[in-house]
């Protein structure tokens, strides 16, 4: 189109008028109707709205804005520290969140919660371990802004031994199936059922109910186990 303009605006149109002065009027006219001609075409060529590529005409500026595009939380690994499941690292007092299909990978989250165990919800009756999350900068946190709150993470390991299995002989959690020993001044600890633990076991949880007066004949002690059947059931071994 600019090519155009330049022939129309040559020699041949100003050889047709006669004189001098008139040669140079007629060649500042020319030059007058190519700049607004050359105008018009600048202004067609730009987009009236939204333009390409991300970019957007500020009306009657003739500027073009950059839109950003609007951040996005990573998503899958990472996205929330610890979060029902993931997985972590080899570790109870020291470990980091890792792929679970990673070769550094030990266990998976089942259950995510804050606060202490103390006075949180319980972790599921099989959780092998429980993580205790304390004030830290990881990576990725639950908001974004670098730190995450305290909690705890219920763990289940990703291959076995399961202590939190009943009679596994550790886990968080005792329930039925499980075995304990006395460990003197009337308390009583988990040890594997099979024998295979440091401690021999002396009885074994064989039910869980509301009341002492519902467990069964032969119960020789009763363990405390929380929950909405509280009391459990121990029959020598």
């Amino acid at each position: 189109m600019c090519l155009a303009c330049a022939r129309y605006g040559g020699s041949r149109w100003a050889g047709t008028l006669g004189g001098t002065a008139m040669r140079e009027r007629s060649g500042l006219g020319v030059v007058g109707g190519l700049l607004v001609l050359l105008g018009a075409l600048l202004t067609g060529c730009q987009s009236p709205s939204g333009g390409v590529d991300g970019r957007l005409s500020e009306a009657g500026t003739g500027r073009t804005a950059v839109v950003s595009p609007v951040p996005t939380r990573p998503s899958g690994y990472g996205a929330v520290f610890l979060a029902v499941g993931e997985c972590s690292s080899f570790g109870t007092t020291s470990f980091t969140e890792v792929p679970c299909a990673g070769e550094r990978a030990a266990a998976r989250v089942v259950a995510r919660h804050d606060g202490t165990v103390r006075d949180g919800p319980r972790c599921p009756s099989t959780t092998d371990f429980v993580l205790h999350i304390s004030e830290q900068r990881p990576a990725f946190d639950e908001d974004g802004d670098g730190a995450v709150p305290r909690g705890f993470a219920c763990m289940r390991n990703l291959q076995p031994p399961h202590p939190g299995d009943p009679g596994g002989g550790g886990g968080p959690r005792t329930i039925v199936g499980d075995c304990v020993y006395s460990s003197g001044d009337r308390q009583v600890r988990e040890t594997a059922c099979d024998g295979t633990g440091a401690q021999r076991p002396q009885f074994e949880v064989t039910r869980a109910v509301a009341e002492r007066s519902d467990c069964p004949g032969g119960t020789a002690l009763y363990v405390r186990l929380g929950g909405k059947r509280p009391v459990g059931c121990a029959r020598p071994m």
